[in-house]
């Protein structure tokens, strides 16, 4: 009965692990195809698709949903992000947070583009950096592949 136990439990452990890798395939899929279909900040710092018909279609909807109302908005909150991340380093990621991780570096980065006075540039460049070292340290830590 005990090896019953644990043969399903490896089996459900495999599942899950297989099932969140192909989401996370499914996921940077999307992700790839909204940001090469151009994405822009409007005046009020709002995430916008510059294909109108991808940002009508749910996945659009949703990645803005994501990126407008799911993480934050400000250098100063995305800094206080970053350091509660660091505090957690042993921690792995849950899935939100990796993703609302990544589009942090996706907000960041059109922040650097969207600003005029070069020290606010650098200094969101900056964020972009230890956004993408953060990235980096838990994705060498992870135990899935992407690759595959």
């Amino acid at each position: 009965m005990l090896n019953n136990f644990f043969v399903l439990y490896l089996f459900k452990t495999l599942e899950n692990k297989i099932t969140y890798q192909q989401d996370v395939k499914r996921k940077t899929g999307n992700l790839t195809l909204i940001l090469l279909s151009g994405v822009e900040l409007n005046k009020d710092n709002n995430v916008f698709l510059l294909d109108e018909e991808l940002a009508s279609m749910r996945k659009g909807r949703e990645f803005l949903s994501q990126i407008n109302d799911g993480i934050p908005r400000t250098r100063t909150s995305t800094e206080l992000m970053m350091k509660t991340r660091e505090a957690r380093r042993k921690t792995p990621l849950t899935r939100d947070q990796f993703e609302n991780l990544v589009l942090s570096m996706v907000y960041s980065a059109l922040q650097v583009g969207a600003q005029r006075n070069k020290e606010e540039r650098e200094a969101w460049g900056g964020v972009l950096v230890q956004l993408a070292n953060i990235t980096t340290y838990d994705l060498r830590g992870a135990d899935w592949d992407l690759t595959g």
